[in-house]
């Protein structure tokens, strides 16, 4: 069996991860450009979606 394991992120890590503020990473949330999830209240973003979400910002850059 295998298992997946992805890193899920605070709203405040993604913040120092992408050297954005909080309105501004709810923002990316909000307009589904930065995925997320919610466990029982607490909004976690895959570390994998922060890379996507870089990698397609370069992507529009290039």
């Amino acid at each position: 069996m295998t298992t997946a394991h992805t890193e899920l992120l605070t709203v405040p890590e993604v913040m120092v991860r992408l050297k954005l503020g909080r309105s501004k990473v709810y923002d990316l949330i909000r307009t589904r450009r930065l995925t997320s999830l919610k466990i029982d209240g607490a909004r976690r973003v895959p570390a994998d979606a922060v890379r996507d979400f870089i990698q397609s910002q370069l992507a529009e850059a290039a």
